[in-house]
């Protein structure tokens, strides 16, 4: 009979002995207060993503609300210009009626044409984080485009990962011939560049947030296939799975009942990884014009939009969208990072 310590009862020692895998872990991660701030900032993006897909914020990302370039709020509205004169490069002020005899009519002719525009709303001359070229919001289309960018990583994470996930334990766990031509497989698609896949991809499937999931997808699935096969080669001989086989259990009963579960740690820490560099790849194919169509917004479309009025000093559409890709992308790689610590299976016999 064990002898029981008087600050520990019988339960209490049962219950510390019966703690699972992943009660274990999520006890790791919530030591790390890196993992848990990051954890929360990336909840914040959600409750954002999830408040923009049900039109509650960032509906009318697409009205010009503003006038168009509108300054952020705390740099205050840009001076008004004089119509008909520009002013010299180094000396005074030159009027445009030298250059042009119409000049005296654009303030009369604009005058009548604001007698036609009675019923628009007034257009702002500043907004939060500023106005595009066309006078629309920049924060609306920072959130609405966070929306898609980050729909469009996790999407694409998911497929990839339960198509490389498949793949690479049918050729881990079985070998053989199924394993031979899986490799072949996996060494046609790593000895293509990367790049010129997803184009070669997006050539074929056209734009669209449908059409960027699919291509990340069919081009990021390899890494998580040869991962996943190598953790099935090395559990598929080990005792647990050779005492399911004595038992009958059944190879689909091995593969997903007895490994996978195993390797877990493995498949969620690479997805992860996946997700973030997916974000990645879609904003580079949006700027490049190969990502979402031109009625959406991405972070990568604000990036294109934004270098052309970078050039005219309009930074503001190109701080937004790096900060909140920034933001989003940091907090996520760092939860990663304490999400594989908490699930290493090495970490377990050091505590």
């Amino acid at each position: 009979m064990s002898a029981v310590l008087p600050h520990q009862s019988p339960l209490d020692d049962a219950q510390q002995k019966s703690e699972g895998v992943w009660h274990a872990a999520w006890r790791r991660f919530r030591a790390d207060r890196v993992g848990l701030v990051s954890l929360f900032v990336v909840i914040c993006f959600l409750v954002l993503i999830l408040l923009a897909a049900l039109g509650l914020v960032a509906k009318n990302w697409q009205d010009e609300v503003g006038v168009p370039n509108a300054p952020p709020t705390f740099m205050g509205p840009a001076a008004p210009k004089a119509v008909g004169v520009i002013e010299g490069p180094t000396g005074p002020n030159v009027d445009l009626s030298d250059i042009d005899p119409l000049a005296p009519r654009y303030a009369e002719w604009e005058e009548m044409a604001k007698k036609y525009q009675t019923s628009e709303q007034p257009k702002a001359q500043t907004l939060p984080f500023g106005g595009d070229r066309l006078g629309r919001d920049v924060l609306a289309k920072a959130i609405k485009g966070t929306e898609i960018s980050v729909f469009v990583g996790v999407m694409a994470a998911l497929f990839a990962t339960g198509l490389g996930t498949l793949l690479g334990a049918f050729a881990g766990f079985f070998g053989g011939k199924l394993g031979d031509f899986m490799e072949w497989v996996y060494n046609v698609f790593e000895s293509i560049p990367n790049i010129l896949l997803i184009f070669a991809f997006a050539a074929v499937v056209g734009r669209g947030v449908e059409s960027v999931v699919i291509i990340l997808a069919l081009t990021g699935w390899t890494g998580m296939y040869r991962q996943v096969r190598a953790e099935f080669i090395k559990h598929r001989s080990r005792e647990y799975v050779r005492s399911a086989e004595a038992i009958g259990a059944s190879s689909a009963s091995r593969i997903f009942r007895h490994i996978l579960p195993n390797v877990s740690h493995v498949v969620l820490v690479r997805m992860s990884l996946l997700t973030v560099g997916f974000i990645k790849a879609e904003v580079i194919l949006s700027y490049l014009g190969l990502g979402v169509r031109v009625d959406q917004v991405s972070w990568g479309t604000m990036l294109a939009e934004a270098q052309s009025e970078l050039i005219l000093g309009h930074w503001w559409q190109l701080t937004a969208a790096t900060l909140f890709m920034a933001v989003f992308v940091t907090a996520f790689s760092l939860m990663a990072d304490a999400l594989r610590d908490a699930l290493d299976p090495k970490l377990r016999g050091l505590e």
